[in-house]
């Protein structure tokens, strides 16, 4: 989750909302990604996605049934989706997201019965630091909006 963080901060750098992700599989990390949605002017940007297109091609597959995400923030239903589409084994994510998040706070995308995979989820690792710097990003922008 420290590398997931380092990420966020390099969205931070770039003036986009700070939340970071990486792919693990075997213990090794295959790719890591921030949120990039500003840079891009891309809505599907976020970390998580970025994250697992990267491990998808270096890995050469699209079935990541042997790797886990780590993310800063409770990913929302797009990217629980994609996860679940992925075939990712678990996710371990560090704030809980209640308007958005799908892992668990407004709903539990991923471990949906009727869904034909579901993801082990594993929450609240490093939370106060991952809640921290996105309060002070969104704490920041509405000062500057004043």
């Amino acid at each position: 989750m420290k590398i997931a963080l380092e990420e966020a901060k390099k969205a931070l750098d770039k003036s986009e909302t700070p939340i970071g992700a990486i792919v693990v599989k075997d213990d090794e990390i295959i790719s890591r990604s921030h949120n990039l949605r500003e840079s891009l002017q891309d809505p599907t940007a976020h970390a998580e996605l970025l994250a697992i297109k990267d491990a998808s091609s270096k890995l050469g597959r699209w079935r990541l049934t042997d790797c886990t995400v780590y993310v800063t923030l409770e990913p929302c239903a797009m990217c629980s989706g994609a996860m679940i589409l992925a075939r990712i084994k678990r996710l371990v994510y560090g704030a809980s997201d209640p308007k958005a998040g799908t892992a668990g706070s407004l709903m539990n995308l991923l471990s949906h019965e009727k869904l034909n995979h579901q993801v082990e989820v594993e929450s609240g690792i490093l939370a106060k630091e991952c809640g921290e710097i996105l309060s002070d990003f969104f704490s920041s922008r509405r000062k500057k909006a004043l």
